[in-house]
């Protein structure tokens, strides 16, 4: 049986491919390097290896071409039966429901409206996930000075309203640093205006 850093250096692995190339949007680096940033801020609180592999694959099923039963496939070659469930139904927690592209009617701040209450659903481990991932996001794109990173900011602030069973300290520290990034946005915003 495989040991949970091997099982962590697979699923991460697994992540880089299925990410290939694309690159973050608000930063200058390959898209896997914010998972991995996700999944080592989630292992300061728990050594959990379903929470710790479902931070590496929290964007695969929206962000990438696979679908979950390919990833459900890969993960039974790496965990146990239990854990490999467990740590598909995290990701399937954490993946976008209300997106454009099936709901093209709805404008963002609806979509994001919904997909926060979708979210104050989910587990206390898939909001801690949720929490690192708001983190890691806010910090990169409160560093662009565009008008995104104000409403990006703001549906953090909302998001964190209706999402509140994960774990507190984690949630403190995600409200902390969206409520840092939103007054340094501001104090930019400021000082360009003069």
């Amino acid at each position: 049986m495989a040991t949970d850093n091997e099982i962590l250096k697979n699923v991460e692995a697994f992540a880089a491919e299925a990410h290939g190339k694309q690159m973050r949007k608000y930063a200058d680096e390959q898209y896997i390097h914010h998972p991995i940033r996700v999944m080592e801020t989630v292992r300061t609180l728990t050594q959990d290896v379903t929470m710790l592999a479902a931070a590496l694959l929290h964007d695969v099923l929206e962000d990438t071409p696979v679908g979950p039963r390919e990833l459900g496939n890969f993960l039974s070659t790496v965990m146990d039966k239990p854990r490999a469930e467990r740590t598909l139904d995290l990701v399937e927690e954490l993946t976008d429901v209300y997106v454009k592209a099936d709901y093209p009617t709805m404008n963002r701040r609806t979509r994001r409206t919904k997909e926060a209450g979708r979210l104050s659903d989910a587990s206390p481990d898939a909001q801690t996930i949720k929490y690192a991932d708001v983190i890691d996001n806010s910090v990169d794109i409160s560093h662009q000075e565009t008008d995104f990173a104000l409403v990006y900011l703001r549906e953090c602030k909302q998001l964190l309203q209706e999402i509140n069973k994960g774990n507190p300290q984690l949630y403190e520290r995600a409200v902390r640093t969206v409520d840092e990034c939103l007054r340094e946005f501001w104090n930019k915003s400021n000082v360009k205006a003069l």
